[in-house]
């Protein structure tokens, strides 16, 4: 796998096609709106042009996500590689020349080349994508690399969106959002326990014996998610107020859902993937906004 070239920080648009930026903008709005409901939730807070930005950073997440688990059984790892590494190097061709005949990666790449989001964020991301065609379960060491490369970064990645250009903020902010990633990605893999080990074949926490799953288990599990959640929370308030109740929303969503989880059986969530209601989000949504007019 050849590295993508790296983009300097904050290199700006330059002179693209407005009608084609714009309609790489809405391509990657359609995939946020189709593939995640609980992110659409707390993007809508965001504000202008922080909003666009961040949906394509996560539209990007989510068209590799796809390749790695489309599950049709007519793509073999091998095929989902090539189509893994194809996306990797157009990611990388269009941060250095700006364009993409791909909508997703030309959206992404506008984003990373105004926002500086470079190769220390990227690389990882596609090894930790990668590695799904290849490891079913994980020791502790794989485990902090891949919730690092899927996880922390995307949340690095939208920081970098967030201080726009601001190196001592990006600086002082940047361990409570990969926090919060780490957290958004741990809650994800013990609520869809059933479907990655019986669908996929893959455990992803060290150590866990998935048939003897039980409360103790969940509790330990649930224990590192809290404390990520609230090493998060510690400074969410220092965020620009064009993404801070957003980001309340996203990190109460999912501190909800922890908390669903901690009363829900073992066994339970061994069979079924728990969610948060919607009226139970709209709710969140409500405190968060009332919190920051308040602030």
């Amino acid at each position: 796998m050849s590295a993508a070239p790296a983009v300097p920080a904050a290199t700006g648009l330059g002179a693209g096609d407005p009608t084609y930026d714009a309609v790489a903008v809405r391509s990657a709005a359609v995939v946020i709106r189709a593939y995640s409901s609980s992110f659409g939730w707390a993007c809508r807070l965001l504000g202008d042009p922080v909003r666009d930005h961040v949906r394509t950073v996560y539209a990007l997440v989510r068209v590799a996500d796809e390749i790695v688990d489309d599950p049709r059984p007519v793509l073999t790892p091998a095929e989902r590689d090539e189509l893994l590494t194809e996306l990797e190097r157009e990611v990388g061709r269009a941060r250095a020349r700006g364009r993409s005949s791909n909508l997703v990666v030309h959206a992404f790449a506008r984003t990373a080349r105004t926002f500086g989001i470079g190769d220390d964020l990227v690389a990882p991301f596609f090894a930790s994508m990668r590695a799904d065609l290849t490891a079913t379960a994980h020791d502790d060491a794989s485990f902090a690399a891949y919730v690092h490369g899927s996880a922390e970064v995307v949340g690095l990645m939208c920081l970098r969106v967030f201080v726009a250009g601001d190196e001592a903020a990006y600086d002082r902010l940047a361990p409570g959002a990969a926090r919060l990633g780490a957290a958004f990605q741990k809650v994800n893999f013990l609520r869809d326990l059933a479907e990655d080990v019986d669908a996929r074949g893959r455990s992803y926490f060290p150590g866990l014996d998935v048939d003897a799953f039980d409360d103790d288990d969940r509790d330990r599990l649930l224990a590192d998610v809290d404390a990520d959640l609230r090493a998060a929370a510690a400074v969410i308030d220092d965020l620009p107020r064009t993404s801070r109740r957003a980001v309340r929303v996203a990190h109460d969503l999912f501190a909800e859902l922890s908390r669903r989880l901690a009363a829900t059986p073992a066994a339970t969530i061994r069979r079924e993937r728990v969610r948060v209601p919607d009226l139970v989000k709209a709710r969140l949504v409500a405190a968060a906004v009332a919190r920051d007019v308040l602030r």
